[in-house]
């Protein structure tokens, strides 16, 4: 049974790439724009491609571009749509499963501003789910429209850890105002 394939798939095949790199543009058509919201379960994306420059290195090859995406979620108040905008810089490093299974790339302690990890297949990479998977990554994962404020108001919710009314309001007197745990 094969894999699926992913709704924005840009495979290059690793015989391409060598130490000297070479560059990619991808672009994200109508139908795949629709496929990756779906998948996300964001209303929908209007713009989504990525340039990036790919060079052979042992174990691997880096992937380094930038990303830029327009886009709407779904308010996590209210459903409505929440404009978003990326434009990011990403790296990612690709590397063969096998290397991954053997725990090899385990041994090495990664910081924030090193290379995201992800399989290639032995035979090629693909730029589009890295893609995709760096988008899902850059978006607010609880955006809020602006009408969120006002119905978490009427809720009784003044802040992210503020209750003004309702069946926890008389604790927070008990505590001063400071969580119990202060």
């Amino acid at each position: 049974m094969s894999e699926p394939v992913p709704e924005f798939s840009r495979r290059i095949p690793l015989d391409r790439i060598g130490s000297a790199g070479i560059s990619e543009r991808i672009e994200a058509d109508a139908g795949e724009r629709a496929a990756l919201a779906g998948r996300f379960g964001w209303i929908g994306i209007e713009a989504l491609s990525a340039e990036m420059v790919l060079v052979e290195r042992a174990g691997g090859v880096d992937v380094e571009g930038r990303l830029h995406a327009s886009l709407n979620q779904p308010c996590v108040v209210t459903g409505d749509p929440v404009p978003a905008v990326v434009d990011q810089k990403f790296r990612v490093r690709f590397v063969d499963p096998a290397i991954l299974a053997s725990g090899e790339e385990d041994e090495v302690e990664l910081s924030e501003s090193d290379l995201d990890v992800m399989e290639h297949d032995g035979g090629a990479l693909d730029l589009g789910e890295a893609v995709a998977q760096t988008l899902a990554l850059a978006v607010d994962p609880f955006p809020r429209s602006d009408a969120a404020a006002a119905r978490l108001k009427e809720a009784g919710v003044v802040g992210e850890d503020e209750v003004e009314k309702g069946p926890f309001a008389g604790l927070k007197g008990l505590f001063g105002g400071k969580n119990a745990g202060s």
